[in-house]
């Protein structure tokens, strides 16, 4: 039996690491905040479909 292949693959903007979290610093009192920035092109989900996938859509 073949494997099955999944139309998803790893995004190839961010290497399958859609949101990342920056620091911005420290606040007086010691505690570090962070922006959460996402990859724009998977939208965060890490994974992009394959041009046979979106062919099939009729995307």
């Amino acid at each position: 039996m073949m494997p099955q292949t999944s139309a998803a693959r790893v995004c190839s903007h961010c290497d399958g690491f859609p949101v990342v979290h920056i620091t911005t610093g420290t606040t007086p009192d010691g505690q570090r905040r962070t922006l959460a920035a996402t990859c724009p092109a998977c939208k965060g989900t890490g994974t992009r479909t394959t041009p046979a996938a979106l062919a099939r859509a009729g995307k």
